[in-house]
C-alpha cells in the first residue's frame, strides 16, 4: 500500500517520559479527527491540533513504497546525526500515525535497530510489536486504545474530565497544559491539578519552551 510522510527529522524528544532522549520523528500524513485545513478547524473533532501533517513536502517526507523503503529513509536521518547507533528511537506521529503505521513498519523499524513510539489520539488499535504506546485522547472521539505506556491528556478540554481516564491501562498519566491564548492559564490549571491528584504528573512541551522541533 506504500506510506505517505510529511516529513522525518532529528530532534529530542519534548514530551512525556522520554522527554530530554534523542529521536528520529516519523510524521505520517492525515488525520482522523481533522483535515488539517484552518478552514475546517472549528468543525474538526479536535479543533487544538498545532501540527501540520498535511501533504508529502516536509523534511525527509515523501510516498515510500514499502516498510523497507521507510525504515531506510528513518535509518539515513538517524545516521546523519548520531554517531552511534545506541540507544536508536523512532517516534511515530502525526496527524494520526495509526491510519497508516502496521506490523511490517513496525517490524522494519525494528530490524534497523529502533525502539519504536507510538503518539496517538486512541481511536485506532494499534498494530502488534509497539515498544511505547502514549494515548492522547481527545473529547469527541470514541476512545478504542485504553491501555499502554502513558496517558497524556491536553488539560482542559470542555466536557472532559481526567477522571474519566484514571482507571484505565496505563503505567503514566500525563496533564499537558493546552497551548494558545490561554496557555499560562492552562498551565495553572493543570499544575493545581496535579497537586490534588497525585497519579498524574505535569506534562510540559518542552521542544517549544527550547524552540526546537
Amino acid at each position: 500500500m506504500g506510506y505517505s510522510v510529511k516529513e522525518v527529522f532529528y530532534t529530542l524528544q519534548g514530551e512525556g517520559c522520554y522527554s530530554g532522549r534523542p529521536a528520529v520523528f516519523l510524521r505520517f500524513t492525515g488525520c482522523n479527527l481533522w483535515n488539517g485545513l484552518e478552514a475546517d478547524r472549528q468543525t474538526a473533532i479536535c479543533k487544538f491540533c498545532d501540527t501540520n501533517f498535511v501533504g508529502i513536502d516536509g523534511t525527509n517526507g515523501g510516498k515510500f513504497a514499502d516498510a523497507a523503503a521507510l525504515a531506510s529513509q528513518v535509518d539515513r536521518v538517524w545516521n546523519e546525526f548520531a554517531e552511534d547507533d545506541t540507544r536508536k528511537m523512532v517516534v511515530c506521529t502525526g496527524g494520526e500515525p495509526l491510519l497508516q503505521l502496521d506490523e511490517l513498519a513496525v517490524a522494519a523499524l525494528q530490524e534497523k535497530g529502533f525502539y519504536v513510539a507510538v503518539e496517538t489520539n486512541g481511536t485506532l488499535l494499534p498494530p502488534e510489536g509497539i515498544d511505547w504506546i502514549t494515548v492522547s485522547p481527545k473529547v469527541g472521539a470514541s476512545l478504542k486504545l485504553k491501555f499502554g505506556d502513558e496517558l497524556k491528556f491536553v488539560y482542559p478540554q470542555e466536557a472532559y474530565s481526567p477522571e474519566k481516564f484514571g482507571g484505565l491501562e496505563f503505567s503514566h498519566f500525563f496533564l499537558q497544559p493546552m497551548d494558545g491564548p490561554e496557555r499560562e492559564q492552562n498551565t495553572r490549571l493543570a499544575m493545581e491539578y496535579c497537586l490534588k491528584n497525585p497519579k498524574w504528573k505535569l506534562c510540559l512541551q518542552t521542544q517549544k519552551i527550547l524552540k526546537i522541533r
